[in-house]
């Protein structure tokens, strides 16, 4: 019997490679130490026999790729056809190698990789499947089928999926829109399928983003989880399924259009990663993918500069004086990064006109963009730029001169989305075209830092100069390498991926970029939950958070900038304001919420995430700390009128029980509205000495405050005597 057993970082997942048909995963989750072959055997041996229909028959061997022909009943790993024929393929195994060394027997080992190599019973196709358990704990694999035949294979779908036990009884994914972006969706595990499809083009505001199963009542810190991620930036599904003989799996993997993978001979298609985690607890399944970004080359860095954004504060009003004036107040405060919005090029005087022509406009800047460039960098800060490189204005240069390079599935342009339609990066002239384009800005201007949106779904994307085939698998490689080959000629340029905000947040595009927008909402009332979700799947310092305005230009609601500030603080910091419009009470307390980032990035940015359960809806608790736990950062934010009030105690969790650790309040500006200080905290605000255990339970108690208000606490280890 051919079996391969990988731990890493506590999780321990099994693997049958010993038959014919394609490997199967027999174990997925909590470390088991000292497995050795008799162990492994034994898990690895089917279930007995269960009713079917008419005859006793034996459970289903499910693979990575499931097969109909082991009698699967469920949805199959691969579907396709050879024009209607061979649509039920059945592959035998021809080769197993781990870490690149044949597997004979039983293997067991750290974080490794596992190839397969298959074959189908008619010779025509060939299926590697590819199996790595990272170092982080994450499991990940894809899939590639090859055609060998001579004609045409028609992929329609090739998904995978991981087992995941009869006790992950209940379903966690997301949804949301724009401005609204991650909310979470928690139900029953159903029989039959649960099934999210994208066909948005782009990963989308409302996509399950996370799928997870768990034990009963999971939580933060409570039952057992399972999660996967497509990590893909187009088309897409996560589905979970039960079958009537009980097997459960949570998959995912690309979603095909019609006619877009046609595999000639020789010809292959090659899936996205799809990522699955382990947890006790949706923070231990967050960790685990924060760990894995962590460990990314070229990694981001803790000390990330503030970032100013000119957006809110300028819109399309683009003026040389007034947006220098702008990064002479940023500068002032603290900022280390000026970002210039859309509005800088061609006709682009509003958002009907001029998107697709990234030429410096000489209405706006007759001198180019050198005069505001060289101030902003003689003010120490870096200067970067907003791009939308897949978008075309009907009314520009672009789309007047070639109308075949949008986007479109017959003759009549597709139903307009922000008086925009989408380039056709897939048609290689057109991608050479907005190549060069960029290239060109980058080669004249010192530029350290692309805001890269992506403002419309893509809808009846199809390429004009083939007859209007779908094109969207093709569009996101294409994007995927265009940003390849700009990093590649700009090792130090930093890329933010925003789409609407937070409508391409996947771990695809995080490989290529360092940030993403969580939202175009930065109202901290509603920024509260959407960070909280967020960092479901990305670390803080990819998240961009910035402080904005004092009625916010989403909601219209008011919030001091203790709240704003206080919200942001949780992630890449920057902000979205008319620094002009400031007081100077508020800009003496930006560049004190500046210098208290700036002094605790190192934690706020590197920590490890920590969301507490046991509060209602109204109240969010939550912190970061380090690896060592030694140091912490918590928040307790209050979002509306709360019963009991003053709130129930503040519980923190993640330092060490037997610790001893002094808690104390943080106040970088002003004070909460409405505070009312517990006892505890001392006139001095020197704060207690408590255990890492009575810090988690009981805790201690809680200022009363307003709602919309966060007050922060310090938490130190206290050196031992």
């Amino acid at each position: 019997m051919r079996l391969v057993a990988l731990t890493a970082a506590g999780v321990t997942v099994l693997v049958d490679v010993g038959s014919a048909q394609l490997p199967a995963i027999t174990y997925w989750g909590p470390e088991l130490p000292g497995l050795d072959a008799a162990q492994a055997g034994a898990l690895a041996t089917a279930a007995v026999a269960v009713p079917g229909s008419n005859d006793v028959e034996p459970r289903p061997r499910v693979a990575l790729v499931p097969e109909h022909r082991t009698g699967w009943t469920g949805r199959p790993g691969l579907s396709g056809s050879f024009e209607g024929a061979g649509w039920s393929p059945a592959f035998s195994t021809t080769a197993v190698t781990l870490d690149g060394v044949p597997v004979t027997g039983f293997r067991s080992g750290g974080a490794g990789s596992l190839e397969v190599l298959a074959v189908d019973d008619a010779g025509r196709l060939e299926l590697r499947i590819v199996l790595e358990l990272l170092p982080s704990g994450l499991l990940r694999s894809r899939a590639t089928v090859r055609n060998l035949a001579a004609g045409t294979y028609s992929v329609d779908d090739l998904v995978l999926a991981y087992p995941v036990p009869s006790d992950a009884a209940e379903l966690l994914d997301f949804t949301g829109r724009h401005n609204l972006e991650r909310v979470p969706r928690r139900g029953p595990f159903p029989a039959g399928i649960h099934l999210r499809e994208n066909r948005k083009g782009r990963t989308g505001a409302d996509s399950a983003y996370l799928l997870h199963a768990g034990t009963a009542g999971f939580g933060f810190a409570t039952g057992q989880v399972w999660a996967v991620h497509t990590a893909w930036s187009g088309n897409h599904t996560h589905y979970a399924e039960q079958v009537f003989t009980g097997e459960r799996l949570l998959g995912g993997g690309e979603l095909l259009l019609p006619g877009e993978i046609r595999l000639a001979t020789g010809e292959s298609y090659e899936t996205p990663w799809v990522y699955a985690a382990y947890g006790d607890g949706l923070d231990e399944v967050a960790r685990r993918f924060h760990r894995h970004l962590r460990a990314r080359e070229p990694r981001v860095s803790t000390d990330r500069p503030v970032t100013l954004n000119v957006w809110e504060a300028v819109y399309f009003d683009h003026n040389t004086d007034r947006l220098v004036d702008l990064a002479e107040r940023a500068a002032a405060a603290g900022v280390e990064r000026y970002v210039l919005d859309d509005g800088w090029f061609g006709s682009r005087r509003d958002d009907t006109s001029g998107l697709g022509d990234w030429v410096v406009s000489p209405d706006v800047w007759p001198g180019g963009l050198h005069p505001l460039v060289d101030r902003v960098r003689a003010l120490g800060m870096q200067f970067g730029l907003w791009f939308e490189p897949e978008m075309v204005n009907p009314d520009s240069d672009l789309a007047r001169e070639h109308p075949e390079w949008i986007m479109a599935a017959r003759s009549e342009w597709p139903v307009e989305s922000r008086t925009q339609q989408v380039l056709n990066l897939g048609i290689l002239e057109a991608y050479e075209h907005v190549k060069a384009q960029i290239f060109a800005v980058l080669r004249e201007y010192t530029i350290g830092y692309l805001k890269w949106d992506h403002n419309r779904d893509l809808i009846e994307a199809g390429t004009q100069t083939a007859g209007g085939r779908a094109g969207v698998h093709a569009q996101t490689l294409a994007f995927y390498r265009l940003l390849d080959e700009i990093r590649a000629a700009h090792p130090g340029l930093e890329i933010e991926s925003c789409s609407s905000g937070g409508a391409r947040a996947d771990l695809g595009v995080l490989t290529r970029t360092d940030r993403i927008w969580v939202s175009d909402n930065i109202d901290p009332h509603d920024r509260q939950r959407m960070m909280r979700w967020t960092t479901q799947l990305v670390a803080p310092e990819y998240l961009g958070s910035h402080i904005a305005s004092g009625r916010s230009h989403v909601t219209g609601r008011r919030h001091d900038l203790g709240f704003r500030a206080a919200t942001a603080v949780f992630g890449h910091l920057g902000i979205e304001w008319d620094l002009a419009e400031a007081t100077p009470a508020e800009l003496t307390g930006l560049a004190a919420w500046i210098a208290f980032y700036k002094e605790h990035r190192d934690l706020l940015l590197g920590g490890d995430v920590v969301r507490m359960d046991g509060y209602d809806d109204t109240i969010f608790v939550h912190g970061v700390v380090t690896p060592n736990r030694s140091r912490a950062v918590f928040a307790m934010a209050v979002t509306d009128s709360i019963a009991p009030d003053p709130a129930t105690r503040l519980r923190v969790r993640g330092l060490d029980p037997g610790r001893l650790y002094r808690i104390r309040p943080l106040l970088p500006g002003p004070p909460p509205s409405g505070l009312i200080p517990p006892l505890w905290w001392g006139d001095d605000h020197a704060g207690q000495v408590l255990s890492g255990a009575a810090l988690e339970r009981p805790g201690v108690a809680c200022p009363r405050i307003h709602p919309d208000q966060v007050m922060l606490y310090s938490i130190e280890a206290v050196p031992s005597q």
